[in-house]
């Protein structure tokens, strides 16, 4: 039997990130859901010997959906299992205290009271993360195993991905509510500053009623125009990014020429249908939620006191689309170079190849790419090459010299030089970290 899910309260967080359940209904009693999610000693035989897995998140999209995909996989894989999916909303049905019991859960835990029902009933959990610092400490307090995103990395990959593309002026939008959407944004400042250059903050303070939809689109396109232009801005998730977008088309400020603009999630429905496609950076969500499965099957089969473990969910690289996918340059020649260098890094160019694709003496060429870009030709060489070192080893099995290779530094020596030099890190660092 099914319980509606009407009789629960129904919270959205304005990150994009539904919490589909809470954990209190009229009259101040438990959820069914955590009433049903018991252990497996109640049902039968036949019942136990298939676990059955409680599996709450957003399906509404792409994060939640290319984790579903991952625990689908390992479930056909290892299991089977019995999977009962739960992707929340107003109209969702839980199942009634009278249901089987359950053998794990995988779950967006949205309220504090939910966190402790579960722990209280005693089933293993693996939960995906925390919207907000009340649930990250609940989920903590109650030892949960959690998906944690490289909140870091991806802000780093961001920022790096616009100042490649020429950019001098910068910005930030995300939900001060969220503390990994304020993890992104000190992140992206940070590496901005560290570049010498400036990244405004929009003070993205909720009103009152907290119903900010109706007032951030007057006020983005406000602070989008105050704004220096050409500006890239890193918006903290891809909800937010076309929030900025339908802000610009409100503004009358051009897409990506006076404003261009990075997401994150690559939630391809989102990033295709927006006022201009939106570049994002991309995870491996398919293998993240096939870990967040495998974790949860390990804490099943142990007998032992459950540990909290962290899954690091790693960003991979910007999937680029129109809304970024531009060079921010006053000067053409400059523009013309910062082009050529990104395409031809791979292979074994050199100052005197810039020069001649540009057909400027090359102390005039030296003098304007400074004035522009802020470093020498030289030194955007070796950048985008371990641009794309980098993303070899996080991506590609290749063998570390095969890497070199492939980023044009020819020799591993010359590579390991330039890492260390540039990066203050070895390669295997970031073979390491995609391995782990």
């Amino acid at each position: 039997m099914l319980l509606p899910a009407s009789a629960c309260d129904s919270q959205r967080q304005i990150c994009g990130r539904s919490a589909p359940f809470c954990a209190k209904v009229a009259g101040g009693q438990t959820c069914a859901l955590a009433s049903a999610i018991r252990p497996c000693q109640t049902a039968s035989v036949n019942m136990m010997q298939l676990p059955h897995i409680a599996v709450l998140l957003e399906t509404s999209i792409e994060y939640g959906r290319g984790l579903l995909r991952g625990i689908a996989r390992y479930s056909q894989l290892h299991g089977p299992w019995s999977l009962l999916i739960l992707p929340g909303g107003m109209d969702q049905q839980l199942p009634a205290p009278s249901s089987p019991g359950f053998s794990g859960v995988i779950a967006r835990i949205s309220t504090p009271a939910l966190a402790r029902a579960l722990k209280k009933n005693g089933v293993p959990v693996v939960a995906l993360g925390a919207s907000t610092d009340e649930m990250a400490a609940a989920i903590a307090h109650c030892g949960f195993s959690e998906l944690q995103t490289e909140d870091v990395a991806i802000a780093r990959l961001a920022a790096a991905h616009l100042i490649e593309r020429g950019f001098r002026h910068f910005a930030f939008c995300g939900f001060p509510c969220c503390p990994w959407s304020r993890i992104r944004e000190q992140t992206f400042a940070e590496t901005i500053r560290k570049h010498g250059f400036r990244c405004e903050i929009l003070d993205a303070t909720t009103t009152a009623s907290g119903r900010v939809w109706e007032h951030r689109p007057a006020r983005l396109s406000a602070w989008l125009k105050s704004l220096p232009h050409p500006v890239g801005i890193m918006a903290c998730n891809d909800v937010c990014g076309c929030e900025v977008l339908q802000a610009c088309s409100l503004a009358g400020l051009r897409v990506p020429e006076e404003v261009a603009v990075v997401g994150a999630d690559n939630d391809e429905l989102l990033c295709e249908t927006a006022a201009t496609p939106l570049s994002s950076v991309t995870f491996d969500l398919v293998k993240t939620g096939y870990e967040a499965a495998a974790l949860l099957g390990r804490l099943m089969r142990s007998p032992a006191p459950r540990q909290r473990q962290i899954i690091p969910v790693k960003p991979l690289h910007v999937v680029v689309r129109r809304s970024s996918d531009v060079l921010a340059q006053n000067d053409p020649v400059v523009a013309l170079a910062l082009s050529f260098i990104r395409d031809h890094a791979g292979r074994n160019i050199g100052v005197p190849d810039v020069i001649q694709a540009t057909g400027l003496a090359r102390r005039t060429l030296e003098r304007r790419f400074s004035q522009y870009v802020g470093h020498s030709v030289h030194t955007e060489i070796i950048r985008c090459r371990l641009e794309r070192a980098k993303r070899l080893l996080r991506e590609t099995g290749l063998p570390i010299y095969r890497v070199a290779e492939e980023a044009g530094f020819g020799e591993l020596r010359t590579m390991n030089r330039a890492f260390l030099q540039h990066d203050d890190r070895p390669p295997g660092y970031y073979r390491a970290r995609s391995d782990s």
